[in-house]
């Protein structure tokens, strides 16, 4: 028995239902290809990936952001003049010229994006070991760490919040990614957390 072949409603009908899908599909995908820029660049700095690192950050923006939060730093006070302290000023005479590493370069290398996403410093929290083997033990694992949070969502710009667990509320670092293509978001600004009392960046 020969089947009846389908109208041309009937086609039109099942094309304007497989659109939609496709369409609800892309929408989905676009909202949520932030958060899967973010966890991409958290798996990749854990693991010193550093060309995926450099495909989801804008170094030069980045490293502007967090230089401006950084260069707050006290005025030191005056080199020692040959008049007030002779040995000293000789003293550093004689000290090489070489100048010191800037700050916001150990905010910039994988470990410490690593801790930026987990909202600690470079160099703070604890110590975690390479991802497990396993699929369960890795969201197991994950179910322990910050999850960040949308802080705000725009077409071209989104920000995220992660507190960390023993920081408080007041303890947040904001992660602010830019699209670069219709799929493609790109890490473009960090805010660091205000620092408290016997708290150092």
């Amino acid at each position: 028995m020969v089947k009846p072949a389908l109208t041309l409603g009937a086609a039109v009908k099942r094309f304007s239902i497989l659109l939609l899908v496709v369409l609800l599909l892309a929408g989905a995908v676009f909202v949520a290809a932030p958060f899967f820029a973010f966890r991409a660049l958290k798996a990749a700095a854990r693991v010193d990936d550093v060309q995926a690192i450099g495909e989801l950050v804008d170094f030069p923006a980045v490293r502007k952001s967090l230089t401006a939060q950084l260069d707050n730093a006290p005025v030191t006070a005056e080199p020692p003049s040959i008049w007030q302290d002779p040995l000293g000023a000789m003293k550093r005479a004689l000290e090489p010229l070489a100048p010191p590493e800037p700050k916001v370069d150990r905010y910039l290398t994988p470990a410490g994006l690593y801790a930026l996403t987990r909202g600690y410093g470079p160099g703070q929290g604890p110590v975690v070991g390479p991802p497990p083997e396993k699929a369960l033990d890795r969201l197991a694992e994950a179910s322990k760490e910050p999850i960040p949070s949308l802080l705000y969502w725009g077409p071209n710009r989104v920000r995220f919040q992660v507190h960390r667990h023993e920081g408080g509320l007041d303890h947040v670092t904001i992660f602010t990614f830019e699209r670069k293509g219709p799929f493609t978001w790109r890490l473009v600004h960090v805010g660091l957390p205000k620092v408290g009392a016997g708290e150092a960046r």
